[in-house]
């Protein structure tokens, strides 16, 4: 009876880690799952709705432009061209994705931003680059780096970073995203630019500002 109940106990505790174990995303179980908008010839695999393997081409898993600047003229003096699963439909289910960041002369910035569903690794490939994230509460602990062309930084998952131009030239870098989808939230943009805005007096004791100074701040964003 003895031997038994061990039995149960360590079978139990096999199921549980085997449930933990497979509490993510499961992996593909098929070549690939080229995305689809419609459904003429789609096929559900994995869950998904995927375009019928027969009828994939090399263009489902192809992008050209990476090569062409992005314009920088804007507030921030940054453009984010990104290659993601809307813009590669071969990617979908592969759990990956690229972005090309470029940064105005001095003061270009990505401005602080986490992505929620990926890690990031950025190489420099021109110019120079302040960069750095923020470990989560209660330490709060700053990594940052000046990083030249050659250079390679790694911003953890849904941590808060930033890339900023210090140099007196144009800068460009690329950076590999481990999900197809990786999301962004900017952080200025979502606490003074969410719709419909935080009452303001969440914001003033939050960041510990004057009412009227975070009034000013929304109408930024």
């Amino acid at each position: 009876m003895k031997r038994f109940q061990h039995f149960l106990v360590v079978f139990a505790l096999m199921i549980l880690a085997i449930s933990l174990a497979s509490a993510s995303d499961p992996s593909p179980l098929q070549d690939f799952c080229v995305a689809l908008n419609d459904t003429k010839h789609a096929v559900f695999v994995n869950g998904k709705l995927c375009k019928d393997p027969k009828l994939a081409t090399a263009d489902d898993f192809f992008f050209s432009g990476l090569d062409n600047p992005g314009n920088t003229s804007n507030a921030v003096g940054s453009r984010v061209t990104p290659v993601n699963v809307d813009q590669i439909p071969g990617l979908n289910t592969l759990g990956i994705s690229l972005v090309r960041i470029d940064y105005a002369p001095y003061g270009g910035l990505n401005p602080p931003h986490t992505h929620p569903r990926a890690t990031e690794i950025l190489v420099v490939t021109q110019g120079t680059l302040y960069v750095g994230f923020v470990t989560s509460n209660p330490d709060n602990r700053l990594f940052t780096k000046v990083l030249k062309a050659g250079d390679v930084f790694v911003f953890p998952v849904g941590l808060i970073h930033f890339q900023f131009n210090v140099g007196k030239t144009n800068a460009v870098a690329f950076a590999g995203l481990s999900s197809q989808n990786p999301g962004v939230i900017g952080i200025a943009n979502a606490v003074f630019g969410s719709a419909p805005a935080i009452n303001p007096d969440v914001l003033a004791k939050a960041f510990k500002l004057d009412r009227k100074m975070v009034e000013y701040l929304q109408t930024q964003f």
